[in-house]
């Protein structure tokens, strides 16, 4: 069955608004975007739509009681709730570095969540 559906498209400043004529997942036909990431970009959003995850972590020790972190590629867009209820639950001890993998193959997707910022140990009070 074919359905119309409008995407617009992240993958530059541009933000094109897509119409797309699709069945099924193939792609039938596509107007409206200004380049060919926009093609690949609408196949991808009907095979296997994916988002990078950013959020936050509780820190154990550090200068601040959150760390930011974020996916080192992005996740599958069906996991990120799950991803992020994984995350709630995870405790990191500072210091932190940026880079810094706090969790390796997130549900195992293969992604890492990496520290997007440094979070220094705290310093004891006299």
């Amino acid at each position: 069955m074919r359905e119309n559906r409008e995407f617009i498209c992240v993958t530059c400043p541009v933000g094109c608004t897509i119409e797309a004529v699709i069945e099924g997942q193939e792609l039938i036909e596509l107007k409206g975007n200004a380049c060919r990431r926009g093609i690949a970009f609408v196949r991808e959003e009907i095979s296997n739509p994916r988002r990078m995850l950013t959020t936050t972590v509780q820190v154990d020790g550090g200068a601040l009681p959150l760390l930011p972190v974020h996916s080192n590629e992005p996740l599958p867009k069906h996991l990120l709730l799950a991803a992020a209820a994984a995350l709630r639950r995870v405790r990191v001890t500072a210091p932190v570095t940026v880079g810094q993998v706090i969790v390796h193959d997130l549900l195992g997707t293969g992604v890492d969540m990496q520290a997007s910022r440094p979070v220094p140990a705290k310093q004891a009070t006299d």
